[in-house]
């Protein structure tokens, strides 16, 4: 009889420590645990059909990726100002949602266009293309509204402390996405994920309803969503365009962007080169992309769920994001040395590793000290116009120097890491001293 209590102030022993380790309060369970899936549902919906992205670039000829990434970015500079447009007239607590439904209703035509070329014979060259170019544009877009939602739901101190492992969901979501495509692309055809995606990204939508549902419920004294929630921001579309342009804290935050797009964007095109080489058949090659994915995305969340903000607490946001641009510099370095088509794909996968462990939760959280309207309006657009700015220097870039072969090229972006270590320290500062006059102002 005397063993129950000792049991029980075991347990609670437990989960006091491990409420310690990862940072997580009781009151923030079940926030969190939405958060989580919410996140893991919308990337799974992506990485189901990234790898099929990626056969449909090669497909379409990887001379002509330059051409891909210009068309999205074109798209990126239409579709900014009409989401700036929504947020401004419509309360968020209304366009999230159609946000996403707009999206799944965008892969159901898309399942439509890739079946009728299947059972009518045609070329799916052109849907190929389009798809490459809308769900490059859909990433972005609904991982931006995702991340500005989180910023506005959750403190500055609770983004510290949470943002790791909530992005730790993605990334399980982002290992199952691509599972399942080199599972069923072989046996069912690349066209039939597609409303695989869709359902995925309809959960996500439930997932939003109920987070909804928790910060309304919260004391409104303490937390403003619920009241500021069913308003619109106002102003006008483009104010977080302007917004980038004028502040140092954005400007900076978007060169690193830049810098960020321009090398990844590198690697991706020497390994979609090699790949086409090397791979024959499009359901073989999304299979080969899937490999890819998953093994990145497991780096990723083993860095979030264990290191993210261990690493932020005892060193700093600007250190957390500049691991990214070290690996980079230490990556190029290499790969001017080791050309192959093995090291790409290992450089790519530690580098995309290190970019959704590290650098996407701590970057992040610099946006958890600036106003709500500039979390959806400016961040929207340095994660559509601007990060898709940087693809298409990048891409450009390397059609233009490909003369001088993967050797040179590599050597040569090696400076271009450097300079971004640097910016991303002094990110981390402007963040800190944000982030200490915010909690002043809260005091006061």
């Amino acid at each position: 009889m005397q063993e129950a209590p000792h049991n029980q102030a075991d347990t609670g022993h437990k989960r006091s420590a491990l409420r310690a380790f990862i940072g997580l309060e009781a009151v923030e369970f079940r926030a969190v645990f939405w958060s989580f899936l919410y996140y893991f549902c919308l990337l799974s919906a992506y990485y189901v059909l990234r790898p099929m992205r990626e056969a449909m670039a090669v497909l379409g000829g990887t001379q002509n990726i330059p051409w891909l990434f210009t068309g999205t970015f074109v798209i990126m500079l239409l579709a900014a100002p009409v989401f700036g447009w929504v947020a401004s007239n419509f309360p968020r607590k209304q366009f999230i949602p159609w946000v996403y439904y707009f999206f799944v209703a965008n892969i159901l035509l898309f399942f439509a266009a890739f079946s009728y070329s299947h059972y009518t014979g045609g070329s799916s060259i052109w849907i190929g293309r389009a798809f490459f170019i809308w769900l490059s544009v859909f990433n972005l877009f609904v991982v931006s509204v995702f991340w500005s939602f989180m910023a506005d739901i959750y403190s500055k101190e609770q983004g510290r402390r949470l943002f790791g492992m909530i992005a730790a969901g993605g990334s399980a979501g982002a290992l199952l996405g691509p599972l399942l495509t080199s599972v069923l692309v072989i046996p069912l055809g690349h066209r039939n994920l597609l409303p695989i995606s869709a359902g995925l990204l309809l959960l996500s939508v439930y997932c939003v309803i109920r987070l909804r549902d928790w910060a309304d419920s919260r004391d409104p004294t303490t937390h403003t969503y619920a009241k500021e929630s069913t308003t619109p921001f106002g102003g006008s579309p483009f104010q977080g365009i302007s917004e980038v342009f004028t502040s140092p804290y954005l400007a900076v935050a978007s060169i690193t962007t830049i810098f960020a797009s321009i090398l990844g964007t590198a690697v991706y095109m020497y390994q979609a080169e090699l790949i086409s080489h090397a791979v024959a058949g499009t359901d073989y090659q999304t299979r080969i992309f899937s490999w890819l994915d998953a093994a990145s995305n497991t780096m990723s969340l083993i860095g979030q769920l264990l290191l993210a903000r261990h690493v932020v607490r005892k060193f700093g946001v600007g250190v957390a994001l500049a691991i990214l641009p070290f690996v980079s510099l230490i990556g190029f370095a290499l790969l001017a040395a080791n050309p192959v088509l093995l090291f790409v794909a290992v450089f790519n996968a530690i580098r995309r590793g290190v970019t959704f462990g590290f650098s996407k939760p701590a970057g992040e959280m610099l946006f958890t000290v600036i106003p709500a309207a500039s979390k959806y309006k400016a961040k929207n657009f340095m994660d559509t116009v601007v990060y898709r700015a940087g693809d298409v220097t990048g891409a450009w870039l390397i059609k233009n120097l490909a003369f001088l072969g993967l050797s040179t090229v590599a050597l040569l972006l090696v400076p271009i890491a450097a300079i971004w270590i640097g910016l991303v320290l002094w990110l981390g500062r402007a963040y800190k001293i944000k982030y200490h006059d915010n909690a002043e102002q809260v005091k006061s």
